[in-house]
């Protein structure tokens, strides 16, 4: 199974109401593709947000992340985000990992994405551990 693990950090409440229209079109885009088994979404404390997803392929995430509504998302994130972080890994089993494991990845095997606006841990990952307790599962549709 592939897992991937994203974290960002919207820069501005300003942002937040087209961020949330995106989002939302996102997970109903990621529900109904192709390959996907399970995920979760963590709104972690102000303006920073998880997703994890476990899909059969590298292949079907990718599928999902060069097309339709999370395609048309990813230019803004640019210029909305002051942090933002994606790991991949495969594993064995159908078992989404943990948000402690998520983090623990993106620690020690993220990297940083582009963004025109970093913060000061933008860079080297340096971000206050996840608040955990209010995660929400993505079902497939």
């Amino acid at each position: 199974m592939f897992v991937s693990v994203t974290r960002l950090r919207i820069r501005s409440v300003r942002f937040l109401p087209f961020f949330a229209i995106y989002a939302i079109r996102s997970q109903r885009q990621v529900s109904r593709s192709a390959g996907f088994l399970d995920g979760a979404l963590l709104a972690d404390g102000w303006r920073t947000f998880w997703t994890v997803t476990l899909w059969d392929s590298q292949e079907s995430m990718r599928g999902y992340m060069t097309s339709g509504a999370h395609r048309s998302a990813m230019p803004h994130l640019l210029d909305w985000c002051d942090e933002a972080s994606v790991v991949h890994w495969e594993q064995q089993g159908h078992a989404l990992p943990a948000w402690a494991e998520a983090d623990r990845r993106m620690r020690n095997e993220g990297r940083p994405s582009k963004v025109r606006h970093p913060s000061a841990t933008h860079a080297n990952l340096s971000y206050s551990p996840p608040r955990t307790a209010a995660g929400n599962r993505i079902r497939r549709a």
